[in-house]
C-alpha cells in the first residue's frame, strides 16, 4: 500500500487507513526502528500481558495444596 509523507506542525508524518492499524493491533504507541530495508513500525511489547491471568490460575491450581512452596535450608527456626 502507497501513502504521502504529510505534514503535521513541523513534522511529518504518515495516514494508516484504520483497517490496517487494527489489522496490526498496534494501539496508540509503537516503536520505531531503522533497518535495512527501511523504517520499521511496530507494536510496543507487553512484557506482562496475561501476567494477572496466570497469577489468578496458579492460585487456583494451588489452592488445594497445603504449602505451595518448597521448602529451604531458609525455612527453619532463625535465633538471633
Amino acid at each position: 500500500m502507497k501513502t504521502k509523507i504529510v505534514r503535521i506542525g513541523n513534522s511529518q508524518g504518515i495516514r494508516i487507513p484504520k483497517p490496517l492499524l487494527e489489522e496490526a493491533e498496534l494501539g496508540d504507541e509503537v516503536e520505531l526502528r531503522l533497518a535495512p530495508e527501511g523504517l520499521v513500525i511496530e507494536r510496543v511489547a507487553s512484557h506482562r500481558k496475561g501476567w494477572s491471568a496466570a497469577a489468578a490460575q496458579l492460585a487456583l491450581d494451588n489452592a488445594s495444596d497445603e504449602d505451595p512452596f518448597v521448602s529451604s535450608e531458609f525455612d527453619e527456626e532463625w535465633e538471633w
